[in-house]
Formats: structure tokens, C-alpha cells, sequence
């Protein structure tokens, strides 16, 4: 090492680099195998090129390769020089001259190899940057192709003229989101009313019981944290949150709350009412005194959805009376259904309700079936009873085609997740969103749009550390046992070290519920079977709370006895701590000891969704070793801290962590990297994103109850509606002053005869309404010859009870029978003979005859159709409301409800269906000349076929 001196003035050169030196190097010899001249020549002779002696190639300056050149030209523009001073006073603040020559060549060549590290990076991320461009490419080629192979030869080109100018991620990003307007605080103004559901587990929002069972886990934080901070952002008025309600002894009385406020709203809290800000809504279902879990609520998620119908419908009401919106009601903006129950009871409020649909799966039953016969522990037959997988993913698929949206955590969850369903196709959805954009027919066809969205984190309880660009050895990360007092460490520490012969050693830190998915046991054997790895660490298992393993569910309880024999099996007593209880707020305590121990961080889930888990260990510090099933593959990538493992191969999982925990280089490299990127992942981008996606979602609700400015005419009209209403239902003027409902808001008046003069006057106005309503006009003049009332709503709306008469049968050559007016009148007989039921009920006749062969029948029988409230014909494919403004037209005829159409024109395709039952509709010799169409039944919305010869379809057609 005595040769080394030269180190110094070369380092002295570096820091000089930037002023004008001159003159020739000092001596010094090629110690430590460099084999340069004087360590004082100008640094910028040597970035020009020129050797340290002056002298220049004959060949050029690119031509000689020069170590000195190229070394010094790297460090001047790499590295920082104010840094490089700093650490060149520590390097030299020794009076040992070989130390100092030691540390002197450690330090340059560490710059060496750093110089190198970072082309190397480079260069990778350009190879990654040209992987994308090429994929991205591919999947253009391949939506191209197939969108081609569909279009007819008219359409190819404009589609494949639509697909060709993209050129860049930049570029297809950009063209991806074009239509979409990014949420901001413009629009304060909106007041949105959003509805969450979440209908299994424990869910409150303080002091959640995380890992308490299978069912309160990662999503009961995510939804409450999602509904917090949907409510502090501009625009939203309200969140509920909606929860099965337990009144359960075995659980805290809070789960029987009905309602718990979760914050007051915004942070400026303007315009908010007594309703604003997010809310926990529990509903009951199911037995009231018991705790079911999930697999057990699926027969009483039809009980939630009335109870949350009826919630929304109350809410909304009270809602449209606070924002001012004229007292119309503020139905949800979308309806957000997580995990599979959940998105069931979200399908069925959404198509009562007529809102969109969004839907987080969090945990899929297709993946989670293939993963547990993977393990070959189970059969199909005893996996569908103990999860009721079957009727799971019939619920998924339900959901996913009432969807508009689907959010994910991560890329992989749709290509290998939700691309095992029926209802969605990775490709297939390219080419329909191309089409729909295009306008051009889907032949019914429908997918929902997938959108990445990583859930986001609170940081409120995170302790960011200061050195992020050091290794954590500040005098405050040193844990010291010997002299710490009780008071000076968290209690949750002291309840983990008690277990550890060793507390010194780097902690293997894993935080779950002790679920059969969570693989812990596969990890207990991975640390017991690795010797190196046993001696470098301690294991550190935090499986939920329990008070006697027997109490718990047969699955955490199998788990949990299955650990406690491999610890005896492997004899890891003292090296493996699993704590009995810890609350919400001792979790992050749990992180930062591991993290003060250079310890790491692991999650050898056979599936995981996302992985909040390995979020917040990032945020605290720790590396993290991770499933390479899910969410983990995003995470990693973008936080660049750690490794994927194989969840299945134990000797995977034991390398991982032993690499980890043995390179320290390697542990602090993952440390930076995860504090430095973990404000990717944050609740306010995440809500950000997410307004900005659901609004993309078309609003479906009926005009009427459209927040849409009201006709200039639209008192008068009301009032007149009232009027009629009042005909209709029989109601008298009072002469002698008695109050009357058709005046209940007008100022009292002493003279009766003034009250009816001024209801008149107002009556009377109906003729000069604007031209707008010149069509509820017409109609009223309309029906005036037949003498019937015609009101603006239909009369069912105010009926308390409703008969509907589904009833169709035919004689043999295709006519209506008559018994199916002795049916209609026998049940109008019934009804009518109970004066008190006569009066609050309504009747509605539901036949797949069209309206004409509906009409001729009651004709026949001597039945006005304003008998009934709602006309339902041609198989429910037409309603008509006689009696109602809007569905009778200019000539007074019948017509069918708009809405109602436009409700059951969604994704429905006429041509489609035709062509689909005219295949299915062969005979048994192969002959498809079987039936023909009935164009007489048939309508846009309805497809009516005659079968000729019933003897010639197939059995599988009957």
C-alpha cells in the first residue's frame, strides 16, 4: 500500500478541475495498478483527451483510450463536487498514512464502480424503454388485426388510419385520455354523492381490528381510508360507506351502530350541509345476533339491498333539499361494489337505481380456485364447500357485466386475473372500445374498461427518516437493550423481543392474518430449513389477535397450530417472535424496529391483490421480498426495493432473504430507493385519478331526475297536474273554508270563494304555456274527448300497493283466449271488493302480446286500459303508463315510455339476437328453414319467431 501516496494529488486534481492549473505533474509511481503519471496534471487537459505527460497520440485523442482520461471525465460531470469535498475531509482526517492511503484508493474506486453502476442503469432503462415501444407496437399489430378481421372491407381503413399516427408511450398516453377531463378544484362547485360497498367483516373507522379473521383484512382499511379521502375532495358533497350491520355479543357494540360519521368533509368545508362529508351506513341482514362470515352471507344479500335501496332513496331526498338542487334528489354519481359480494349487491342497486357501476374485485374466485388445487390439499367439491367458490365467481361475473368500470391495482390482475372470466377478454375489449368510439355496432356485444389505479397510503402515522440517502445508522436507529429504560421504547417492542434469545439481529418482519392464502407456514419452513439464514436473523410472525387458538375459525387456527409444530419441529425457539395482540397504532412501531434492525420485509402470499402491507413497510424504510402473484410485480417496479419470490418453492423464498439481510450494500440500495418513490403512492393522486375515471361513466339516470334546469312552465304544469291528480282521486273543494289539499300552500284567505277563484286562475294557465310543453297539451286536449285525465307521472308512484297480471294464453290458431279476460276481471273483483284496498292500488297487466292485440282483448272484454296504471307488452320489451302525458301522443294514441327504452337499449343488440336464435333454431336433419319471423310481435327492442313445424326442432331447442 506504499505506493499509493499518488491518490492523494490525484483526488486534489479533481476538486481543482474547475480552476485554470498548469504545469506538470508531480512523481509518483502506478501504484495500485492504475499506471498513471503525476497526480497534480490540469484535470482539463486530461477531459480534452491529452495524456498526462502533454504528449498526444499520433492516432487522435478518441483513438488512445486513456484510463486517467476516462476516469476523471466520469467523476467530474457524475459526481457532485461540494459532496466529493465533503467526503474528502472525512477520508483524510487521519494521521495513519497508510489508513489514509487505504481509504484514499477505497474511495476512487468506489467512484469507479459508480460511474459504471450508473451507465449500466442507463443503458437497462433504454432497453426497457425499446421492450416497450416494441410491445406497445405488438399490441397495435394484434387490435389492428383483429379489429380488421371484424369491420367490414368500408371500415378497415378509417380504423387502421385511427390506429397508425400513434408512435410513443408519450403519444398513446396522450390519445388514451384525450376525452377525459383530469379532476382539479374547478370543480368545487359539483356536489357529488357516492356510494361504497363493503359488505363483509369488521368495519369501523378507529381502531380497526385488522388480522381479527379471514374477513377483516387489507380491504376494511382500504375502503375506509378510500371513503375519507374521497370526501376531502373538491366537488364531493357525500361518501357513504355501506357495511352488514352486527349486533353480535361476541364483537364490540360499535358494529351495531347504524350510522358512523368518518370526517366532516372537505377541508375548507364550504357549502357543506349537516349530511356532507363520509359516512360508515350499516344495514342490516341476516340473523341480528350473529357474526357470519362472508361465505355465509351470500343467501342475505338480496335483505342488504333493500335495506341500502331504501337508505340511498332517503338520502337522495334529503340531499337535492340541501345543495339547492330545486329539490330534485341527488341520486349517486356511480355505485362502488367491492369484492364479490359486494359487486352482487352493486349490480342490482345500479340497474334499480339507474347509475353506473364501478367494481374492485380485491380477491378473485377463478384465481383463488386455481391456486388452491395447485396445492393439491383439496378437491374441487371440498373447495366449493368450504368457500362457496362457485357461487363467488357467479357473483364476479354478474358484477363484471353490470360494470362500467373495473379498477385494479396492478397490470397483472387484469391480464392474468380477470382475463379467466367470461365476461372480459384482454383483447376482445380493444377491439369493442375501438368500435364504440367509432360508433360502429357491437353486435351487443359488452365489456367493461379496466383502469389501474394503486390504492393509496396515509402517512399521517409515518415517521419519514432523515438520512434517506444514508444506511439508518443514526445515534437515534440504534437499538440498545442494556440501557434502555422501560419508558424509552414502544410497549409493542418489548412484546416482540421477549421472544428472541438474540434481539440484536436483523428482523424478518411478516404481517398478515393467519389465512391459508397468506402462506405463512411456507415461510416458517423456508427460515427453518436455511441455516445461514437462522443464524443471521430473527423471524418476527404478527398474525392478527387471538386469546385461545381454539376460538378462533378452523382455518387461522389450523394455520396457527401448523406454525407453532414447525417452530418445535426446526427448534426456533428464541428466533421466532409471534406476539399474541398488537392494535392499529402499534403497527407502525412494528415497522420502524425492523427497520432499525436492517431487517426486511416479507409477503409470500400465494395471491395478492395489491399488497398495502409492502407499501407501508417501503414507507418506513424496510426492503421488501414479496409474492411475484399480483399487486407485488407493480410495486416493486415502481418502488425498485426489493425481490419477487416464487410463493410455492421455499428455497426461493430463504435466498431472497438471506441476500438481503447478508449485503448490506444491497439492503441500503432498496432502503433509498423505497423512501425516494414512495410518494407514488398517495390518497390524494389516487382519488385524483379516480374522479377522473368514473367520470368518463355515462350518466343513466331518468330525465326526470336529471339535474337539468326546470321549463319555464313547469309550476303551472305541476299545478295543473295536481288538479287533475285531485279529479281523479276524487278530492273536493271545501266551500265552508275548510282547508283543502290543492291549496295547502297558498296564504290563507278568509273568503273560500277567493282560495277557489285563485286555484282556477292558475288552472286556467295552462293555455299559455311556452311551446315546450305544447305536447303535454296536445295530449290533454287529446284524451278531453274521451274523458279521460291525463297526468304528468304515472299513477303507480303514488300507489301503495301494486297487482300485476302476468297472464298469457292462446288459443291454437295464435289469438288471445278468453280466459284471459275472466282472469283480469276475477282479479279487478277481488280487488274492488275492499273499498279501503281499492283506494291505494293499482294494477298493471304484463303479456307478450304487442299493444295493438293487448288493446283489441280489453276491447273485447270491455276494459279501458286507463283500468290500468302500466301496460307491459311485447315480453316486457314496451311499458306504457295510460293516463300520462308522456306516453300519449299528439293524436292521442298510446305510445311507450322513452326512458324506459333507452334503459333497455343498453348493450342490446336486435341483429345480434336475431342471428343468434335463428342459429341455435335448427332441425334435427340440419334444415334451418324451421321458423320464420313473426314481424306482426316483433319490435326494436323485441325478437318474435313462429315455429312451423315443432316436430322438426331439436331436442336440446325445446
Amino acid at each position: 500500500m506504499a505506493g499509493n501516496e499518488w491518490i492523494n494529488g490525484y483526488l486534489e486534481a479533481i476538486l481543482d478541475s474547475r480552476t485554470a492549473a498548469g504545469g506538470s505533474g508531480g512523481g509518483g509511481g502506478g501504484g495500485g495498478g492504475v499506471g498513471v503519471g503525476g497526480g497534480g496534471g490540469d484535470p482539463k487537459s486530461l477531459a480534452a483527451g491529452a495524456s498526462p505527460t502533454g504528449a498526444t497520440s499520433p492516432r487522435g485523442p478518441h483513438m488512445n483510450f486513456n484510463p486517467t482520461h476516462y476516469f476523471v471525465e466520469e467523476v467530474v460531470k457524475g459526481v457532485d463536487e461540494s459532496d466529493l469535498h465533503r467526503t474528502w475531509i472525512k477520508v483524510v482526517a487521519t494521521r495513519n498514512a497508510r489508513e489514509r492511503s487505504t481509504r484514499l484508493e477505497n474511495m476512487c474506486w468506489r467512484i469507479w464502480h459508480l460511474a459504471r453502476k450508473k451507465k449500466q442503469l442507463e443503458l437497462e432503462g433504454f432497453q426497457r424503454m425499446i421492450a416497450r415501444r416494441k410491445e406497445q407496437e405488438q399490441g397495435r399489430r394484434e387490435a389492428t388485426e383483429d379489429l380488421a378481421e371484424d369491420l367490414s372491407e368500408g371500415e378497415k381503413g378509417d380504423t387502421l388510419g385511427e390506429l397508425a399516427p400513434v408512435e410513443t408511450a408519450k403519444k398513446k398516453f396522450q390519445r388514451n385520455f384525450s376525452d377525459l377531463t383530469v379532476w382539479s378544484d374547478d370543480n368545487r362547485e359539483k356536489k357529488l354523492y357516492i356510494v361504497l360497498i363493503s359488505v363483509h367483516g369488521l368495519v369501523r373507522g378507529e381502531n380497526m381490528e385488522l388480522g381479527r379473521d379471514s374477513d377483516t383484512g387489507g380491504q376494511v382499511k382500504y375502503v375506509v381510508e378510500l371513503a375519507r379521502a374521497l370526501s376531502m375532495m373538491p366537488g364531493v358533497y357525500r361518501v357513504d360507506l355501506f357495511t352488514r350491520q352486527v349486533s353480535s355479543p361476541d364483537v364490540d357494540w360499535s358494529y351495531a351502530e347504524p350510522t358512523e360519521m368518518l370526517t366532516t368533509g372537505s377541508v375548507d368545508g364550504e357549502g357543506l350541509g349537516e349530511s356532507g362529508g363520509a359516512y360508515i351506513v350499516r344495514i342490516p341482514c341476516g340473523p341480528k345476533d350473529k357474526y357470519l362470515k362472508k361465505e355465509a352471507l351470500w343467501p342475505y344479500l338480496q335483505e342488504f339491498v333493500d335495506g341500502a335501496l331504501q337508505h340511498i332513496l332517503n338520502m337522495s331526498k334529503a340531499l337535492g333539499d340541501q345543495v339547492g338542487n330545486g329539490g330534485r334528489p341527488v341520486l349517486p354519481y356511480v355505485i362502488h361494489g367491492h369484492y364479490a359480494d359486494a359487486g352482487d349487491v352493486a349490480a342490482l342497486l345500479s340497474g334499480a337505481l339507474n347509475v353506473p357501476m364501478v367494481l374492485t374485485g380485491h380477491s378473485l374466485g377463478r384465481n383463488k380456485l386455481e391456486q388452491l388445487l395447485k396445492q393439491g390439499r383439496m378437491s374441487k367439491e371440498e373447495i366449493d364447500s368450504t368457500y362457496k367458490i362457485m357461487r363467488r365467481i357467479e357473483g364476479e361475473e354478474l358484477a363484471l357485466d353490470a360494470s362500467e368500470l373495473v379498477i385494479t391495482s396492478t397490470r397483472q390482475e387484469i391480464d392474468e386475473q380477470w382475463g379467466l372470466y367470461d365476461g372480459f377478454d384482454v383483447k376482445l375489449e380493444k377491439v369493442l372500445r375501438a368500435r364504440a368510439r367509432r360508433g360502429v355496432s357491437c353486435h351487443g356485444r359488452f365489456m367493461p374498461r379496466m383502469v389501474v389505479i394503486p390504492p393509496g397510503m396515509d402517512f399521517s402515522n409515518v415517521v419519514v427518516p432523515e438520512d434517506i440517502d444514508g444506511d439508518g445508522d443514526s445515534k437515534d436507529d440504534i437499538v440498545s437493550l442494556e440501557g434502555a429504560s422501560p419508558k424509552s421504547m414502544p410497549p409493542i417492542w418489548a412484546e416482540v423481543m421477549r421472544f428472541l434469545t438474540n434481539p440484536h439481529k436483523p428482523m424478518i418482519l411478516a404481517l398478515s392474518r393467519p389465512d391459508p392464502k397468506k402462506n405463512i407456514t411456507t415461510l416458517v419452513k423456508a427460515f427453518g430449513e436455511c441455516r445461514p439464514l437462522r443464524e443471521l436473523a430473527n423471524l418476527t410472525l404478527i398474525m392478527g389477535n387471538r386469546d385461545d387458538i381454539d376460538n378462533m375459525s378452523a382455518g387461522n387456527a389450523s394455520v396457527l397450530t401448523t406454525v407453532l409444530k414447525l417452530i418445535d419441529k426446526y427448534d426456533l425457539y428464541g428466533s421466532v417472535a409471534f406476539p399474541k395482540h398488537h392494535n392499529q397504532a402499534d403497527v407502525p412501531e412494528i415497522y420502524r424496529l425492523a427497520a432499525k434492525m436492517k431487517g426486511v420485509f416479507i409477503n409470500p402470499a400465494l395471491v395478492e391483490p395489491f399488497g398495502l402491507t409492502l407499501i407501508e413497510a417501503a414507507a418506513h424504510g424496510l426492503p421488501i421480498v414479496a409474492t411475484k402473484n399480483g399487486g407485488p410485480v407493480d410495486i416493486t417496479t415502481a418502488l425498485n426495493n426489493g425481490l419477487l419470490v416464487d410463493p410455492h418453492d421455499q428455497n426461493d423464498i430463504a435466498d431472497a432473504l438471506l441476500k438481503l439481510v447478508a449485503d448490506k450494500n444491497l439492503w441500503q440500495e432498496c432502503r433509498r430507493n423505497g423512501l425516494r418513490n414512495i410518494h407514488l403512492y398517495s390518497w390524494p393522486e389516487h382519488c385524483r385519478t379516480y374522479l377522473t375515471r368514473i367520470a368518463g361513466c355515462r350518466l343513466r339516470n331518468p330525465r326526470w331526475l336529471k339535474d337539468t334546469p326546470a321549463d319555464a312552465g313547469a309550476d303551472e304544469e305541476e299545478l295543473l297536474e295536481d288538479s287533475m291528480d285531485a279529479q281523479d282521486l276524487s278530492l273536493r273543494l271545501s266551500i265552508d273554508g275548510e282547508k283543502s289539499s290543492l291549496c295547502i300552500n297558498e296564504p290563507p284567505s278568509s273568503d273560500p270563494q277567493d282560495q277557489v277563484q285563485r286555484i282556477m286562475s292558475k288552472i286556467n294557465k295552462s293555455s299559455a304555456l311556452p311551446p315546450s310543453m305544447s305536447s303535454v297539451d296536445s295530449a290533454k286536449n287529446a284524451a278531453e274527448a274521451t274523458g279521460s285525465i291525463v297526468n304528468k307521472y304515472p299513477l303507480l308512484r303514488r300507489r301503495r300497493r301494486l297487482f300485476v297480471i302476468a297472464v298469457d294464453c292462446y288459443q291454437d290458431d295464435g289469438r288471445a283466449s278468453k280466459k284471459m279476460l275472466q282472469v283480469i276481471q276475477e282479479v279487478f273483483r277481488a280487488v274492488r271488493s275492499d273499498s279501503q284496498m281499492s283506494k291505494i292500488s293499482g294494477f298493471a297487466l304484463s303479456t307478450a302480446m304487442p299493444l295493438s292485440e293487448a288493446l283489441q282483448l280489453l276491447q273485447l272484454g270491455k276494459i279501458p286500459a286507463t283500468d290500468f296504471d302500466a301496460l307491459i307488452c311485447g315480453s316486457g320489451s314496451e311499458v306504457y303508463y295510460p293516463g300520462t302525458a308522456h306516453c300519449i301522443d299528439a293524436e292521442g294514441k298510446l305510445r311507450p315510455d322513452q326512458d324506459y327504452l333507452m334503459h333497455i337499449s343498453h348493450r342490446w343488440s336486435h341483429d345480434g339476437a336475431k342471428q343468434t336464435i335463428a342459429k341455435l333454431m335448427v332441425a334435427q336433419d340440419g334444415s334451418s328453414d324451421v321458423i320464420e319471423r313473426d314481424v306482426a310481435s316483433s319490435n326494436p327492442h323485441c325478437v318474435s319467431f313462429l315455429i312451423k313445424d315443432p316436430k322438426k326442432v331439436g331436442e336440446n331447442n325445446r
